[in-house]
């Protein structure tokens, strides 16, 4: 089985190549999935990174709170994204009533 780890306060000037170089001496990695912003396509300072369960422990284990580019690197578990509400602002007719 793979997990998933949340790798936060990256460097903006971070790669996925910096990345990889990172975890592959704990395991072999699955996937990075670099995230950046929607708009701009810049780097957002973190990324997923996808390991088989064992590798992934011991990468956790050994990174987390590691610096790099002069900040201190989060490294966990992701947790499952929460749900947000899909109903947004704006108006909705509700039905039954006068302005």
């Amino acid at each position: 089985m793979t997990k998933r780890i949340y790798v936060g306060n990256l460097p903006y000037s971070a790669t996925e190549e910096e990345v990889r170089g990172l975890f592959s001496p704990h395991g072999d990695i699955v996937s990075v999935a670099m995230i950046t912003d929607r708009e701009t396509g810049r780097f957002r300072g973190f990324c997923f990174v996808e390991m088989e369960d064992d590798g992934a422990d011991a990468a956790i284990a050994a990174l987390n709170d590691m610096e790099m580019g002069g900040r201190s690197l989060r490294v966990n578990e992701a947790r499952p994204r929460e749900e947000r509400g899909g109903q947004g602002g704006g108006y909705r007719d509700r039905g039954g009533g006068r302005w």
